[in-house]
């Protein structure tokens, strides 16, 4: 169940600074693609985790969205006095399949793996890219600018039942 699945003007100010903080040394640096991965790989998995009508994801992608929501408010009205309120335009990549469902819930073990073998700055990378994929998704920009992202997961699910059947890999 998740607990809250709007963003605030102000708390997606703070998910757009994170994703600047992630894309400026990419960017400076040698833009190799590689380099994206911690932040981008779990961008993609906070923003699937949009799709989850419950469980801990589902849980995880509105308590991030809450959290953020208060941190913009107190950041905002620190630094300026007064705060921005009221939701942003909601926005939803869609249903999850029983079969995306599996995709997603691999796609989670292998996040699981590879934040174990993960340093401290890519950790933080990671943290930030789901927080931010799970938060700018709950816009309408953001969730239309991924409108492949649901299909390509569900899809997916369906190759790999398929391929569980019998039907043979191509």
């Amino acid at each position: 169940m998740m607990t809250d699945t709007t963003l605030s003007l102000a708390g997606a100010t703070v998910s757009l600074g994170v994703v600047y903080l992630n894309l400026r040394p990419w960017w400076k640096g040698g833009r190799a693609p590689k380099d994206l991965l911690p932040f981008g790989g779990y961008f993609l998995l906070g923003s699937v985790s949009t799709m989850c009508t419950g469980g801990v994801l589902g849980w995880l992608a509105g308590c991030s969205a809450a959290g953020v929501n208060h941190a913009g408010r107190q950041a905002v009205h620190g630094a300026t006095g007064s705060a921005p309120s009221g939701a942003l335009t909601h926005g939803s990549l869609g249903p999850l399949t029983p079969e995306g469902a599996v995709i997603v819930f691999l796609a989670t073990v292998a996040a699981g793996l590879a934040w174990k073998a993960a340093g401290k700055l890519d950790r933080r990378r990671m943290v930030g890219g789901a927080v931010c994929g799970s938060t700018l998704t709950m816009t309408a920009g953001v969730a239309g600018a991924l409108f492949w992202l649901p299909d390509a997961v569900n899809s997916l699910g369906l190759s790999l039942r398929t391929v569980l059947e019998g039907g043979g890999l191509l």
